[in-house]
């Protein structure tokens, strides 16, 4: 990779999900496009980092969610924040590791392990990429220790561009290419103090394992939202066979085909509201019922629904403990490189995500971008679980028990 360029002036990084479609402009060519990596094959995901990186789904959830429909992409957000943190030291890096739930060499591996058992079948596939794209006018110097890094765990491509409208046109067609055209851009602009953007997308398409019957659809059904309103929804029902449970929750597991991914609902009992069934459940308990699905008949109807949602995560990732990160005079992103500027830190952590489910399967995708500046049933009986009123939701790799996807429905307007 030529030193010249990996020099820049500030420094912004970016990472991935989604909404609609949009055009775009074919992307460079790679500096990285041929290049082997040197890390090691990834260890299997353990039951300990599962539950770790469950937690921190729960937690994002928690700090954003406000009582509206959300989806949020916990693999996204850790995919960006995990090539952020190996460009972190001291007190910045404890904080992010904390915050994330594992240190940041052994998040790398349960990440590279996590993506390299997507399914790329094409009635269920999932896609995730990074890219890393430079300003390419010599103000600032990338360690190449922090880039051949996220190029050994991530794949991360590295692209050299001027910065310019014709690079927003780039990384956002990037983008949109990468999300299967869910989300047609994820930044607006290229702010001068921008030299560098880490970009991470996801895109999840699957059909069911059995599909819904016309027959199993029914357009007259009402959805009871969390504010008591009754609003119109159209709902498939089915008989299915793997029940989820725990004290205050009845819910199912749907597979996608291949029967390695699923749609996961939990629908709380009747009076606790859906915000206070969230903030009961941890990490550990949240595993606990996700890989604890029992085989047993249950009927269910899921919402035909669509979802979009975009936030910016900074406030709610400070709530949870990273600080030093966002603040110039304390974060140490030394490692990442040096700029003639000042310091590096985090400005902004922006995300997208949509999500779109029929009587077919599923679509979703997110972004995250991440900007850096310089300067139970009784026995006997079968459980119905119908998903007439707020729930919570799930998109399962049932592999490793973790979530790519998690969001709440509280209305169907």
């Amino acid at each position: 990779m030529k030193r010249n360029l990996l020099r820049l002036s500030c420094l912004t990084l970016a990472l991935l999900l989604l909404t609609g479609c949009g055009g775009g402009t074919a992307a460079p060519r790679s500096l990285t496009e041929n290049l082997r990596s040197q890390a090691p094959a990834p260890e299997p995901v353990t039951e300990t980092q599962a539950e770790a990186l469950t937690a921190f789904s729960l937690d994002l959830l928690r700090e954003n969610w406000t009582g509206e429909n959300i989806l949020l992409s916990p693999l996204s957000v850790l995919s960006a924040l995990g090539m952020t943190a190996n460009g972190a030291g001291g007190e910045t890096l404890t904080q992010m590791e904390t915050v994330l739930g594992l240190p940041a060499e052994e998040l790398n591996g349960t990440l590279s392990a996590w993506a390299a058992g997507l399914p790329r079948d094409k009635d269920c596939r999932v896609d995730l990429a990074n890219s890393l794209w430079l300003r390419d006018d010599g103000s600032f110097t990338a360690s190449q220790d922090f880039l051949q890094t996220v190029t050994d765990w991530y794949g991360a491509g590295v692209f050299p561009a001027a910065f310019d409208s014709g690079t927003l046109r780039d990384i956002n067609g990037w983008v949109e290419r990468n999300t299967h055209g869910m989300i047609p851009e994820i930044i607006q602009e290229i702010p001068d103090e921008a030299v560098l953007y880490l970009i991470n997308a996801l895109a999840l398409e699957a059909e069911w394992e059995t599909v819904y019957r016309e027959d199993q659809v029914r357009e007259d059904r009402i959805f009871t939202g969390s504010d008591g309103r009754e609003q119109p929804v159209t709902l498939m029902y089915a008989d299915d066979g793997l029940y989820l449970e725990d004290e205050h929750a009845q819910g199912f597991l749907k597979p996608y085909k291949g029967g390695r991914w699923a749609f996961a609902a939990l629908l709380p009992e009747e009076d606790m509201g859906l915000a206070d069934y969230a903030a009961s459940l941890t990490g550990e308990r949240l595993y606990e019922i996700l890989s604890g699905a029992r085989e047993a008949l249950v009927y269910t109807a899921i919402p035909k629904f669509q979802c979009e949602y975009g936030a910016e995560l900074s406030d709610s990732l400070k709530a949870l403990g990273m600080t030093d990160a966002f603040d110039w005079k304390t974060a140490d992103f030394a490692a990442m490189g040096s700029s003639l500027n000042g310091p590096l830190y985090i400005s902004k952590v922006l995300h997208k995500t949509f999500i779109s489910v029929d009587e077919k399967g599923t679509r979703a995708g997110a972004a995250t971008a991440v900007a850096m500046d310089a300067g139970g049933a009784a026995p006997g009986m079968v459980p119905e679980v119908y998903l007439e009123r707020p729930f919570l939701y799930l998109l399962v790799d049932l592999e490793t028990n973790l979530p790519a996807f998690i969001g709440a429905v509280t209305t169907m307007e």
